[in-house]
């Protein structure tokens, strides 16, 4: 195989020194269970982050449709119509999709996708309702887990280690938008935008099914094995 200099691959060690343990709680949610026990059909697992800086980028240019033979011509410039912040929590469980868009995130922002959520059946009437989130500015440490269990007390929020979206299932989910409603990004406004994430959710939530995570406590265990061999042999060439 010739080499080909031009091509690279970043990586990064994890830095959290709790990674494998709270990755773990994160997997054991996945499998149905949370500190040895299995979790009861009425435990409800939220899975939330905030996708920022979504553009209204209308073209100088009209869109030109597909065509036989030709596929839709995008122009390359474009005006910027402003921006949004969508917030969404994903239900592990039961496939839905909970969103809005805000100006902006926050506290404030998180709190109002918090209220959208627990006010809305399944999660009302659950014993449980597992948040699992990132160390993102509005959600993070132990003031968040205060906050939020003062004012939703059946709340147990999940922190991933930092460096982990991988672990957030929501994350698949922002994968699917910037595929299905995002790409090419030409709208005319904000509020169309707005308008074709939410029809999306509804949509999604009416048709999905959970997501197969195969990925294993003893998965987790064999990666952070591989990682620490390859850390060890860069120290030692360093």
């Amino acid at each position: 195989m010739r080499s080909a200099p031009w091509l690279h691959r970043t990586w990064i060690f994890p830095r959290d020194p709790a990674f494998e343990r709270k990755a773990a709680r994160v997997l054991d949610l996945y499998h149905g269970e949370w500190e040895g026990q299995p979790l009861s059909e009425m435990d409800c697992i939220l899975s939330t982050d905030e996708k920022t800086s979504i553009q209204a980028r209308r073209r100088i240019h009209p869109t030109l449709p597909t065509a036989p033979a030709r596929p839709m011509r995008v122009e390359h410039e474009y005006q910027r119509r402003g921006a949004w912040a969508y917030l969404a929590a994903w239900d592990v469980r039961g496939a839905k999709v909970f969103g809005r868009c805000e100006t902006t995130t926050g506290i404030r922002p998180f709190g109002r996708l918090l209220a959208q959520v627990m006010r809305r059946e399944p999660c009302r009437s659950a014993p449980r309702v597992f948040w699992i989130m990132d160390n993102g500015s509005s959600h993070r440490g132990q003031a968040c887990i205060r906050r939020l269990q003062r004012r939703w007390p059946t709340i147990i929020p999940v922190h991933t280690p930092v460096h982990a979206s991988w672990l957030n299932q929501v994350e698949v989910y922002f994968s699917v938008i910037q595929r299905k409603v995002l790409t090419p990004n030409d709208f005319h406004s904000l509020a169309e935008v707005k308008d074709r994430l939410l029809r999306f959710q509804d949509h999604y939530g009416a048709v999905a099914r959970p997501f197969q995570w195969k990925f294993s406590r003893e998965d987790l265990r064999a990666l952070l094995a591989k990682i620490h061999a390859h850390e060890q042999t860069f120290r030692k060439a360093a």
